[in-house]
């Protein structure tokens, strides 16, 4: 019984980086989510909503949903600029998602 307790308890001490790459590919887990970040990978400043809206043929509302998602898992980053926000990639969170999922392999 003393060995099962052990065991799960080393379980959920574990569970932390497979919890992180869930929601890293969960964030991933969108066509227009993956395009969003290859777009803003390519870019050198901060982009706008309307900029990434004019590559992809979706409304503006729909693209900011997709932003926030983004957001929400730290694959992106958005700063305020007055009445807009302005969106670049989280190099350091996307180089952590790249070395979880060389982890896995």
């Amino acid at each position: 019984m003393g060995d099962e307790v052990i065991q799960v308890e080393r379980l959920s001490a574990g569970a932390a980086i497979p919890r992180e790459i869930a929601l890293f590919c969960k964030a991933l887990g969108h066509p227009v989510r993956v395009q969003i970040v290859q777009f803003l990978s390519t870019m050198n400043e901060a982009c706008v909503c309307g900029d990434i809206v004019n590559t992809l043929p979706l409304a503006q509302s729909t693209v900011s949903q997709h932003l926030k998602i983004l957001k929400d898992a730290g694959l992106i980053l958005g700063e305020i600029d007055g009445p807009r926000t302005c969106y670049y990639l989280n190099r350091e969170k996307v180089s952590r998602f790249q070395g979880l999922i060389a982890q896995l392999v």
